[in-house]
């Protein structure tokens, strides 16, 4: 393991006027970190034509590859993401959903996607409830048919190809079908998740794909060939995406959900085959001299992070800076408002109303930024009262922290921050014989509060889109120029792993590397979260009433800057990703 405090002092020390990355290695010289057991130094790169920042080495190469061919950023960001599916399964794939951030140069025009999950049309409020009424623990609630949602990825990538694309359809498959044919080394990371999954190998698929003959995970190293992903990407590929909702491929997915050993669900045909993707109308606010845009609803993503820059925003970070113990007190006290709204107001919005621009009107951000003192806690945190004609009670519904995200600029300056999930590691444990795991989107349902008979905004729906903290982000300057591409995953936290690197990018001047190397502050509720290496804080926090914990997670923070010397990429080193520039 790297060592931490060495990577925190090169952190909040780092200044932008100072770059000083080193060049990316071969992919045959590349060491993974291990994700959960801390972090290794700042990964970063840089380029003058284009970009791509993402979670594994192979999937930067796909779209290298794809940006090399003539395609644009929506191009090389579905060719990552394919391949993605394939070497960090338990994030992400095409049984799963998505949301994209694009920004047109040409046009200069920012449109947002909406891939998300769907419940089935048969599903009810009381889906994980047992039959006494009982709320059913998290894992058995994840575990099987009931908690997969009809995947959305690929109708995402569809939309947005259709909008944005430049290169064939099929072109942008060849990077992950290869790859798939011909095996890649597990990475230690990979093999260390598998080996810590309980359920994954209970699947035969998944046990045959993963799992030695007696049953242990595929060691670190080990050539992993995946026929059946190629083989479904293929019929996509020179299909087109109806494959994926109608026919074979759909017909697998229903038979693995229903028959599902626990938990089998009661999805059908006609849910696959009615999906469709949006497009939504993208967020923006302000901070400092930047507009900072992202996804509105059903993610909570972009509405959380407007809230929380907000409040933030009569504050001097700058002056404070990465040491001080304000700093990180203040980044809290705005988590735990923008959370305490998530969790009554967030929700599908083609299901319930969701107050949009009341919870992001100016003078509602200022009475709420009031709220925070720099030398006192709030003792106790309430959702904001806004303009709705429906009263809902607040409602918990913790995310896992699985996912991925990648950020890609191309030489024409367009950009994507696109975030994509199958909900917890491994999903649903449920892998098709199409060679991709299924998602377990719908355990983002509050369903702990209808057994204790609240009605809360994210309860179960047939035909409705669980709550989301994907919070995929594109940020302009005072000119309105391209300047930041970023995002995360880790389920609530997401929010804010992007404000934290938003603020060390403009407030504290790193660069993305050192910014999204930097560590974290999660305020959710009535626990501040720190991340190891910043106990030096800890006593100051708790002498302004905070309660205090130390805790590690994976955020996979991947982000670009875009400066008038060219581009600046960071990777996250809790990951394994990587930046590529050229």
């Amino acid at each position: 393991m790297k060592n931490i405090a060495r990577v925190i002092a090169s952190v909040v020390t780092f200044a932008l006027a100072a770059p000083a990355f080193a060049q990316v290695k071969p992919l045959s010289e590349y060491e993974f970190p291990e994700g959960f057991t801390g972090r290794g130094e700042p990964k970063g790169g840089t380029g003058k034509q284009w970009m791509v920042a993402a979670a594994n080495p192979h999937a930067v190469q796909a779209g290298a590859e794809i940006l090399e061919a003539g395609g644009n950023a929506l191009d090389a960001a579905i060719a990552v993401n394919l391949v993605l599916g394939l070497v960090e399964p338990q994030s992400s794939g095409i049984g799963g959903g998505a949301f994209i951030v694009h920004w047109d140069a040409k046009a200069a025009k920012l449109r947002t996607y909406d891939g998300r999950e769907k419940a089935p049309a048969a599903a009810e409020e009381n889906r994980f409830l047992t039959q006494d009424g009982k709320v059913m623990g998290r894992r058995e609630a994840i575990v099987g048919g009931k908690s997969v949602g009809v995947p959305g990825l690929i109708r995402l990538m569809e939309l947005a190809h259709k909008n944005h694309g430049s290169l064939p359809w099929a072109r942008l498959f060849q990077p992950a079908i290869k790859l798939a044919e011909d095996g890649f080394e597990i990475s230690p990371r990979f093999s260390a998740l598998l080996s810590n999954d309980r359920d994954l190998r209970n699947g035969e698929t998944a046990r045959v794909v993963y799992f030695d003959a007696d049953g242990k995970a595929k060691a670190a190293g080990t050539l992993l060939k995946n026929p059946a992903y190629a083989a479904t990407l293929r019929e996509i590929a020179t299909k087109g995406p109806d494959a994926f909702y109608t026919g074979p491929i759909a017909a697998e997915i229903v038979r693995t959900v229903n028959s599902a050993p626990q938990n089998a669900g009661d999805m059908t045909l006609d849910d696959l085959k009615a999906y469709k993707a949006i497009e939504r109308t993208p967020l923006c606010g302000s901070y400092r001299t930047y507009k900072v845009c992202g996804m509105g609803p059903p993610s909570s993503g972009g509405i959380g992070v407007i809230q929380s820059l907000a409040v933030l925003e009569p504050h001097n970070l700058r002056a404070l800076g990465p040491k001080s113990p304000t700093s990180y007190h203040l980044l809290a006290e705005a988590g735990r408002l923008s959370f305490a709204d998530r969790a009554v107001y967030m929700a599908d919005p083609d299901a319930v109303p969701v107050p949009i621009d009341g919870l992001i009107a100016p003078e509602y951000l200022k009475q709420r930024a009031a709220l925070v003192k720099e030398d006192v806690r709030m003792p106790a945190v309430e959702a904001g009262k806004v303009p709705t004609k429906h009263a809902f009670a607040p409602a918990d519904s913790p995310e896992m922290m699985s996912t991925t995200h990648f950020s890609l600029v191309d030489k024409n300056g367009n950009a994507v921050a696109m975030t994509s999930t199958i909900e917890s590691g491994f999903g649903s444990k449920l892998m098709t014989r199409g060679g991709f795991i299924l998602n377990n989107q719908l355990t983002d349902f509050s369903y702990e509060d209808v057994a204790e008979k609240r009605t809360v905004a994210n309860r179960v729906a047939g035909s409705k889109r669980p709550r989301s903290s994907m919070t995929p982000t594109i940020v302009f300057n005072k000119d309105d120029k391209l300047e930041m591409v970023l995002g995360s995953p880790g389920g609530p936290a997401i929010v804010g792993f992007v404000v934290k690197t938003l603020v060390a990018m403009i407030d504290w001047d790193m660069p993305p590397a050192y910014a999204a190397a930097a560590p974290f502050v999660l305020g959710m509720g009535n626990t501040v979260t720190l991340e190891e290496g910043l106990e030096f804080v800890q006593g100051d926090l708790e002498k302004l009433g905070h309660t205090v914990r130390i805790n590690n997670a994976a955020s996979g923070i991947h982000a670009i800057r875009v400066t008038k010397d060219g581009l600046i990429g960071g990777a996250d080193p809790r990951r394994e990703g990587i930046v590529i520039g050229k």
